[in-house]
């Protein structure tokens, strides 16, 4: 009877693999798996003697890392979550089969190995940019409770952390399929330079504190599954809002804050609610950032390629939206950027729209919610900061452009009660200490069941607070004036990892003809 070998079988790796990957991110945050597992992916790979062999093995090999990761998607809505699971499962097999071509290739195992890394980054990077994005699941976010090992990525940004992440398991697969000193050396190297760095690079850190801004937090608690949270009106729970924030408040507030669909309504912006704010807001003598729905309407000769209409004829849009009010001014908004697939958008409309020349399809009552095209920054007190709603702040690259305009400190507002107690809030929180760290800024974090908090520009957690309950407070944060290598530079590790993929690409059909 031939001996069982874990190393040599396909379904142990293809099993094991996922639960590795699992266990990388939080509430585990037992990261440095994400090494291990992507050496038992790559071995799968090549021993697979065809690509359909590996679509066999690899891919119940990714559904199970999703569902295990992100199985708190369908507690929202399970065929969308189910659906969001299988479609991201199958788009990894991209470049797993690429990571194969080019280990198959004969190229040298260390330019081989750097490839793979970059195939893998260029997959991350083209998955935050496109209508079917879903950034949740980027290696670098499974380290973001590990901020002291990841501080480079003031530099780099959190692709760096995956470039780490695959260059490390490519050079060590490489190493244990063919044991060679040079191969060691460089995944030895590698593998601990990088935090090393990051490890120094704290005894040297010194935020360099700006301007001070009191902000005010308020978690209301509200049920989302129950209309205005549970309260008998929306008077009813404006009268909360405003009393939770009273409380929470101090004669120093510059801003309050109050959480994604705080307001449980869809409102147009002249809206008697928000007068009934601003009211309030002259008496403090402070300015308030909310979320809520926002119908916007529009005329027939300025009306988007695809809109809603009323029964009178009017067309709207109604946007996931976040809105700054301050005593005798107009109100401000932020249209949502970034809206999850499917749940709040249907990808590719305005593809869709155009195809359909006969109109079979109403695709305005289909759409979901507006897209927002703008980065735009409110003013506190001659501080600036965006308002990130929920999803936005999972996205870099989207981060990165209110920085580009002119924030200096990062304001994200959320409803993370879709998810019940699951590791959906606990991942959305942890993720945020990355954009701190990212661009040196203090973050406020208005949940609408928690976790809210205050997030210092090393990635320290200041304040966090219970999920499922209510709670408010105030605390002081600081602006930052001084963009860091990756505000001022972006995603730039995904496009050079765009241009080295392509190059390996080419490399390997040159080989092979």
């Amino acid at each position: 009877m031939k001996s069982f070998r874990f190393w040599d079988h396909n379904w142990t790796l293809a099993l094991t693999a996922p639960v590795l990957l699992a266990l990388s991110f939080p509430p585990f945050n037992a990261s440095v798996l994400q090494i291990p597992a992507f050496i038992l992916l790559i071995r799968l790979t090549l021993l697979c003697d065809t690509k359909r062999q590996v679509i066999l093995y690899a891919y119940p090999s990714f559904v199970l890392w999703n569902l295990f990761s992100t199985y708190w998607l369908m507690m929202a809505t399970f065929a969308g979550g189910a659906a969001a699971i299988l479609a991201n499962a199958a788009i990894m097999l991209v470049p797993l089969l690429i990571i194969r071509s080019l280990f198959l290739s004969g190229l040298n195992r260390i330019a081989a190995s750097f490839f793979v890394a970059s195939v893998w980054v260029s997959y991350e990077f083209l998955h935050h940019n496109w209508d079917l994005a879903w950034p949740w699941l980027t290696l670098g976010n499974g380290w973001s409770n590990l901020t002291g090992v990841i501080q480079y990525i003031s530099v780099t940004g959190v692709l760096g952390i995956s470039f780490w992440v695959v260059f490390s398991a490519a050079l060590f697969y490489s190493y244990i399929s063919k044991p060679e000193k040079p191969l060691l050396v460089t995944a030895i190297t590698v593998f601990f330079t990088v935090p090393l760095l990051s490890v120094l690079s704290m005894n040297i850190f010194s935020q360099n504190e700006g301007d001070p801004v009191e902000v005010a937090i308020v978690q209301p608690n509200s049920d989302s599954y129950i209309r205005f949270g549970g309260l008998p009106s929306l008077d009813a729970l404006l009268d909360k809002l405003l009393i939770m924030s009273d409380e929470a408040r101090t004669e120093n507030t510059d801003i309050i804050i109050w959480p994604e669909n705080a307001i449980d309504s869809s409102l147009p912006v002249n809206s008697p609610y928000f007068q009934r704010m601003r009211d309030s807001l002259e008496v403090w003598d402070t300015k308030l950032i909310t979320g809520a729905g926002l119908v916007e309407f529009f005329q027939e000769e300025n009306r988007p390629q695809v809109t809603r209409t009323m029964q009178d004829g009017r067309h709207y849009k109604v946007y996931n939206a976040a809105l700054f009010l301050q005593p005798a001014e107009q109100t401000e908004v932020y249209r949502k950027g970034q809206l999850v697939p499917i749940v709040e958008r249907f990808p590719f409309l305005n593809f869709f729209h155009s195809i359909d020349h006969f109109g079979w399809v109403d695709w305005g009552n289909l759409m979901g919610y507006g897209l927002g095209t703008t980065a735009n920054n409110f003013d506190v007190n001659g501080a600036r900061t965006p308002a990130l709603i929920c999803y936005d702040s999972v996205f870099p690259g989207w981060v990165n452009r209110f920085v580009d305009n002119g924030a200096n400190f990062l304001t994200i507002v959320t409803n993370d009660g879709w998810w019940g107690d699951s590791h959906g809030h606990t991942q959305h929180f942890a993720f945020a200490r990355l954009r701190a760290i990212e661009h040196r800024m203090w973050i406020a974090r208005s949940a609408n069941n928690g976790i809210s908090g205050i997030i210092s520009p090393d990635g320290k957690v200041q304040v966090e607070t219970e999920y499922w309950t209510e709670d408010a407070f105030s605390f002081t944060i600081y602006t930052n004036n001084q963009p860091t290598f990756y505000s001022r530079f972006g995603n730039l590790i995904g496009y050079l990892s765009l241009i080295s993929a392509f190059l390996g690409v080419v490399l390997i059909t040159y080989r092979k003809k």
